[in-house]
This record gives structure tokens, C-alpha cells and sequence, in this order.
């Protein structure tokens, strides 16, 4: 082979390559899947939420543990009780929070709740769950040996993920979820914490008809 056809084709080769190179860096992203059709029953029904066992909330090294919880709400009237192509969304009320203590002996925590918070259920394997802590939504205060305060979602709503389970009654989860989170005080309060870990059960009950279940579906 003459020298100047292995020079062409080295040089188509090179141009082939580099070709190759541009499209595969310039391929546009594969599109996510599209979220499964959703729907919430029954439509309409009134709900309350009851903790099972007890709820976690830790910043940094201190652990609040609460052994009391409920909050109230509402699967939306049909049709909005059905998204074809995502979540169901239902405002719920502030839980409370009672009956609280703290890891660090001498120091009483209190819970605060406020705004409009809400659950989003996600038909799929498994059934995902998200809940809306508005903006400044729960506060945890300190007294005693340490005066602290926590602020959740300090500076914007927060999505807390979790996961649903139907059943009678049904159930929803969250475990280890993070929260964003602000912490001020004196000595003993984790200030340089910016997230909290939150865990918690929830039985979910049909208010409106005991005898019915508050269930997901596709």
C-alpha cells in the first residue's frame, strides 16, 4: 500500500473516531419513566393518622423521641382521587407531638406544629409517600440544661420521602428520612446540624366508614 493511501485512511479512521466521540458526548439523555397511574380510596373519605409506637426526630448527637402523634385529613372527592400519570395529593392537618423526651438527661423537649402540610401517595412497587413540611412547620424547643430550638424546613417547604403499605389498617412509614433543618442555642445544642433524621409509623384509618380501608391503587 502506498504511502499516501495509508496516509487517507489513517486520516478517515481519525475523522471517524472523532465524529464518533462528538455524538456520543453530545447523545441527549435517556428520558426519565413516566410515574404509574394513581388512585386513593375511598374518595372523599375523612382520615386520622395515629402513631404506632414511637416517632424519632435527631440533629446531630441529641434524639427526640415522642410517643404520641396524630394528624386528620382527607382523600380528595372524585375524580381528583385519581392521577393517571402521578401522585394523589391530600392536605393533611399539623400533626402534634406529645409526650416527648430527649437523649440528653435534664433537657425537656416541646413540639410545635403549624401550616399547611400535606401526604402525596405514589401508586407503584413499592407504594411511595411523600409528606410536605411547610416552611418553619415544626419547632422543637429545649428547657432545662439546654435551651435549644429547632427549626424544620427553616428556610422553604420540605419533602419528607416514605412509604406506604395497605392493610387494615394501612400503614405509613418513614424511615431515617432527612429534614433540613436550623439549630440554635447555648451549650449542648448541636448548632452546626443542618439535617435531622426523622423516623415514624403511622396507621392510617377511614374515619368517615370504619369498616373501610384507606387504600392505594393503580
Amino acid at each position: 500500500m502506498s504511502r499516501t493511501r495509508v496516509t487517507l485512511v489513517l486520516g478517515l479512521a481519525a475523522a471517524g473516531a472523532l465524529t464518533l466521540g462528538a455524538a456520543v458526548r453530545t447523545a441527549a439523555p435517556l428520558p426519565l419513566p413516566a410515574a404509574g397511574s394513581t388512585t386513593v380510596t375511598p374518595a372523599g373519605h375523612a382520615f386520622k393518622a395515629t402513631l404506632s409506637g414511637k416517632a424519632t426526630l435527631k440533629a446531630g448527637s441529641v434524639t427526640v423521641t415522642c410517643s404520641v402523634s396524630v394528624s386528620t385529613g382527607t382523600v380528595p372527592a372524585a375524580p381528583g382521587n385519581h392521577n393517571p400519570a402521578g401522585p394523589v395529593s391530600s392536605p393533611i392537618s399539623a400533626p402534634t407531638y406529645s409526650s416527648c423526651t430527649s437523649s440528653m438527661p435534664g433537657v425537656t423537649p416541646a413540639i410545635t406544629t403549624s401550616g399547611d402540610w400535606k401526604v402525596s401517595m405514589q401508586n407503584g412497587s413499592p407504594v411511595t409517600a411523600t409528606m410536605t413540611v411547610p416552611a418553619g412547620g415544626l419547632v422543637v424547643k429545649t428547657t432545662g440544661l439546654a435551651t435549644c430550638t429547632v427549626v424544620t424546613a427553616p428556610t422553604a417547604a420540605a419533602s419528607v420521602p416514605g412509604s406506604w403499605t395497605n392493610g387494615a389498617p394501612s400503614s405509613l412509614a418513614f424511615t431515617n428520612a432527612s429534614v433540613p433543618v436550623k439549630v440554635t442555642g447555648g451549650f449542648g445544642c448541636p448548632t452546626s446540624a443542618t439535617s435531622s433524621t426523622f423516623n415514624a409509623v403511622y396507621k392510617v384509618a377511614d374515619t368517615t366508614d370504619p369498616a373501610q380501608q384507606i387504600a392505594v391503587a393503580p
